[in-house]
């Protein structure tokens, strides 16, 4: 096998999508048994480029429910390498609850590659200890010596390598047939995840903004496949502010905006007050920022918006301010392009682009019948190819003019009065999910 040519003469435990594609190919030509025995090929070939460099491969999966859910780490490598001089330190250096053990799969009889077992939780009795010492000690080794025998590790390394697993036992978990079952189909599964480079790059840009915690009561949203419907929370009363977003249908496309006019009356922790009714939604913060770019961010921030907005006739240092701090702060840094006569000017002299513009009629504007000026959407666009900017369109928007607005490429469309003071919140809402496309996790299926 040509591993140079291939793209495979790299680290390994950072295989690619194309090269795992690669391997599967090699074993359906006859020249491996299996994906492992090709994968081992191109470590080899790639430990001997690298004139014996050390192993290093990392695994980890959860599996499993309910107090004796098994979640395991674990590290692979060389005795001569750093895994083992981590597993000697380990073995020779106990600290209280969190004694090392071997993993054996009855006592006198380690599998191999020798295996070294790390409680993450606190042992703080016998009776937790048992659990560790008993089917989480059995569970590992017999998955260890299963995945030799299976060929998940390679058979004439099991003298040359050692494990490191990191084991969790819930201190409440009480069935020990389930601790088994589970630690043991999660080393196995870990096992196999660090030989094959498990996850890919791609499926971590993939799964990275659908993927929810199972054990983080909440969701945190990120604006990563527009369009959105940005619903502007501007009524300056907290309790119909909550009445109206509880009547508001779940949808992955629906963000929500706490409104200048609220946030001048509440202050910026009114953030948290609708994180009350909206835990799972993505929130800005409407600062309309003029001066301390970096403190009204900070505000924002510890009140946990995901994003704030500063005002585009903002001077440009405070811009420049107000966009680093929020980009340094993790958060979505947007400018209201409202009375700015030269938006493009404004935005290219800025030290770095934010995240995302509003084209903004305001309401006393729109009352003159002035539209909004969505030819800037192209020419932002061309201005800023390199760089993703979301652009949202507001000021008296409706399904109408919404429709107009994505045809010309908006990525958001902000909406106030017409959902906020509307009689039917969730009719109002429904009018415009048909022009943003079906939920991003309609048809998400679990594979893992």
């Amino acid at each position: 096998m040509d591993t140079e040519e291939s793209g495979l003469l790299r680290a390994p435990g950072r295989i690619t999508r194309e090269q795992y594609r690669f391997l599967e190919e090699q074993v359906k030509a006859g020249r491996f048994a299996s994906v492992s025995e090709a994968l081992r090929a191109a470590i080899n070939s790639y430990r001997e480029s690298s004139g014996g460099r050390s192993l290093f491969l990392i695994g980890e999966a959860l599996v499993g429910e309910g107090n004796e859910v098994a979640h395991i780490d674990l590290l692979i490598g060389d005795k001569d390498g750093p895994i083992g001089q981590a597993f000697a330190v380990g073995l020779s250096n106990l600290s209280y609850g969190h004694t090392p053990l071997l993993a054996v799969i009855r006592p006198n009889l380690p599998p191999k590659p020798f295996t070294l077992i790390v409680p993450k939780v606190t042992v703080r009795n016998m009776e937790e200890a048992g659990k560790i010492f008993g089917p989480a000690q059995a569970a590992v080794a017999k998955a260890v010596a299963d995945a030799v025998e299976e060929g998940i590790l390679p058979e004439d390394k099991v003298e040359d390598w050692v494990v490191i697993a990191s084991v969790f036992i819930h201190p409440k978990a009480e069935d020990e047939r389930k601790i088994y079952h589970y630690n043991y189909s999660a080393t196995k599964l870990a096992l196999r995840r660090a030989m094959e480079g498990y996850p890919p790059l791609e499926k971590i840009m993939y799964d990275k903004d659908r993927a929810r915690h199972p054990f983080m009561g909440f969701r945190a949203p990120r604006l990563w496949r527009p369009p959105y419907l940005q619903i502007s929370l501007d009524i300056p009363d907290i309790e119909r502010v909550k009445r109206v977003v509880s009547q508001i249908p779940g949808s992955d496309r629906v963000i929500l905006e706490a409104g200048t006019p609220l946030i001048k009356r509440y202050g910026t922790r009114v953030v948290r007050e609708i994180r009350e009714v909206a835990k799972d939604y993505f929130i800005f913060a409407d600062l309309k920022t003029l001066d301390v770019g970096k403190v009204e961010v900070d505000l924002a921030f510890n009140e946990t918006a995901d994003g704030v907005i500063a005002a585009g006739l903002a001077p440009k240092e405070t811009l420049d301010d107000f966009i680093y701090e929020a980009q340094r702060l993790g958060i979505y840094a947007f400018i209201d392009l409202l009375g700015v006569e030269k938006p493009l000017e404004k935005l290219k002299v800025l030290r770095r682009p934010p995240d995302g513009v509003i084209i903004h009629r305001a309401i006393d504007v729109e009352r003159t019948g002035v539209k909004p000026h969505l030819e800037l959407i192209k020419e932002i666009r061309e201005a800023f190819k390199e760089r993703k900017v979301l652009i949202a369109v507001a000021g008296g928007s409706r399904p109408s003019t919404a429709l107009t607005a994505l045809r010309e490429g908006a990525d958001i469309i902000v909406v106030g009065r017409y959902i906020a003071q509307s009689r039917d919140v969730e009719r109002a809402v429904r009018e415009f999910l048909p022009y943003l496309g079906g939920d991003i996790d309609l048809f998400r299926v679990h594979v893992e």
